[in-house]
């Protein structure tokens, strides 16, 4: 999937994407946040910048009609960091969805990612609350996670 993003491309996953994902993923910086460093290839794209793999984007999408969102996961390689890839990629995915129905998006970065936060709020993600000893570090311990929503419905259908 492409789109005005110009030199980003969103495509299904391939075999032949997983050792650089897999390399990607284990960046120091990019490890911080995705410290697991793994990813459903069943549930996601991989995100193509100048025609090579540069990071993942995963979707878990709700089914049927009562619960019509999407949840979205990220991580790009770490020299991509701050120019604007990950809310690019992000924005694709997002009108992606929005055109098969889904009106919710969340997203539930780490509460000290200051950089991904200020991505989304900049998409219109909006802050919903701290979950409070949300995930494992890399020391053992537990972090917090901020969850985070963007609602495209028009206030008048929101009752």
């Amino acid at each position: 999937m492409s789109g005005d993003a110009g030199d980003l491309e969103l495509r299904r996953f391939r075999p032949e994407d997983r050792p650089a994902l897999e390399a990607i993923a284990a960046e120091p910086e990019v490890r911080r946040w995705w410290p697991d460093g793994r990813f459903v290839v069943e549930s996601g794209w991989t995100v193509l910048v100048d025609g090579r793999v540069s990071g993942w984007l995963e979707h878990h999408e709700g089914e049927g009609p009562w619960f019509p969102s999407v949840a979205f996961d990220i991580f790009l390689t770490s020299s991509l960091h701050g120019g604007g890839y990950g809310r690019r990629a992000l924005g694709q995915a997002v009108a992606h969805f929005a055109a098969r129905g889904h009106h919710r998006f969340t997203v539930d970065p780490n509460a000290a990612n200051e950089r991904a936060i200020r991505s989304y709020e900049s998409l219109g993600f909006r802050r919903v609350g701290v979950m409070r000893a949300y995930e494992r570090n890399p020391a053992g311990g537990w972090d917090d996670a901020l969850l985070m929503e963007l609602v495209t419905l028009p206030e008048d259908r929101r009752a």
